[in-house]
C-alpha cells in the first residue's frame, strides 16, 4: 500500500512537495524523504508532532529517543500511525532554524511494481535560503505576567546585581 503525501511549508508562498512513500516505511523513512525532497542534507534534528484537524499540536515523535516514554520515529510505521481518523502531523525539521511543516495524507493507492519509494510525485515552489519567520501574537502574550507583579516591582531589573 502507498500514502500520498502533501508536505506544505509554513511561509507566505505556496511551497509544497507531494510525496509517495510505502505504508510500511518508518516515520524515520519519511523524515529523509521529506527533507530531500525540499533540498535539505537530512542530518539535522526533526520531529514530527500529532495534530488534530485544527493543526494544533499534541505528543511529540522526536528522531531520536529523548526516554521519557517518547516514540521515536523509526520506531512507528505510517501505517500503524495513519488511521481514518488520523491523518495530519506537523514536521519541524532543524531546531535551530525551525522549518515547520504541515503534512497531509491525501491518499491511499495501491503499490506500482515499477516504481521506486519514496517518490516525489509533484513540487510547487522554490524553498528560501533562510526558514520563513513565525509570527507571534504580542508582546504581552508572550510574556505571559501580572499586571500586579509589575506594580509590586518583581519586573523591575534597575537595582539588581547583574548586568
Amino acid at each position: 500500500m502507498i500514502y500520498r503525501f502533501r508536505i506544505i511549508l509554513d511561509a507566505q508562498e505556496d511551497i509544497f512537495r507531494d510525496l509517495e512513500i510505502e505504508a510500511s516505511a518508518s516515520l524515520e523513512d519519511f523524515h529523509y524523504a521529506i527533507a530531500q525532497a525540499f533540498g535539505f542534507g537530512g542530518s539535522e534534528m526533526a520531529s514530527f508532532y500529532t495534530t488534530n484537524e485544527n493543526w494544533e499540536q499534541g505528543e511529540e515523535l522526536p528522531l531520536l529517543d529523548m526516554g521519557e516514554g517518547t516514540t521515536p520515529m523509526a520506531g512507528k510505521s505510517l501505517d500503524q500511525f495513519f488511521t481514518a481518523e488520523n491523518h495530519h502531523l506537523i514536521y519541524v525539521y532543524d531546531f535551530l532554524a525551525l522549518w515547520t511543516f504541515f503534512v497531509e495524507l491525501m491518499e491511499v493507492g495501491e503499490k506500482q511494481p515499477t516504481m521506486l519509494y519514496p517518490n516525489l510525485v509533484f513540487a510547487q515552489g522554490e524553498v528560501p535560503e533562510e526558514a520563513p519567520e513565525k509570527a507571534f501574537s504580542t508582546e504581552e502574550d508572550a510574556l505571559d505576567f501580572d499586571e500586579d507583579d509589575e506594580e509590586e516591582g518583581l519586573l523591575d531589573y534597575d537595582d539588581a546585581d547583574f548586568y
